[in-house]
């Protein structure tokens, strides 16, 4: 009887933090999420094909848009002749781990000049999608 109180006094104190635990609530959005994305004119652009937006700025092309387990993922690309200049992404899932991959992912792919980018661990399904996703907006511009 002598240690039951300690011992339940300490489980109550190593309890509270849990208890008192909440995540975080901020939502994210696709702006913030790909910092290194130019703004431009999306006027016209179909769902997986290509639009000019004017020679300053290249040619933007988005891609198809893939449901995935986590939510559907869609990008767009922008090209200064077959260059990609910036990826933004359209529509992505609300999930704190596709928030953390997706500036990764858009530097692999102007790094890499294509959708050869490596999975995002702990985001593997957002990565996948954004692949197929990138995929086919490089192949609309090359068609």
């Amino acid at each position: 009887m002598k240690r039951a109180i300690p011992v339940l006094v300490l489980s109550v104190a190593g309890l509270i933090p849990v208890w008192r635990y909440e995540p975080s609530l901020g939502t994210p959005t696709t702006e913030a999420a790909s910092p290194a994305s130019t703004p431009s004119a999306e006027s016209g652009a179909a769902e997986s094909g290509s639009s000019d937006s004017g020679s300053a700025a290249g040619t933007v092309v988005k891609g198809s848009t893939v449901n995935t387990d986590k939510g559907p993922v869609q990008v767009q690309v922008t090209f200064a002749g077959d260059r990609i200049t910036a990826v933004k992404m359209l529509q992505q899932p609300n999930h704190p781990q596709t928030t953390a991959a997706v500036p990764q992912l858009v530097a692999e792919t102007l790094e890499a000049q294509s959708a050869d980018v490596d999975t995002v661990s702990g985001a593997t399904i957002t990565s996948d999608g954004y692949r197929e996703s990138l995929q086919a907006a490089i192949d609309a511009k090359g068609a």
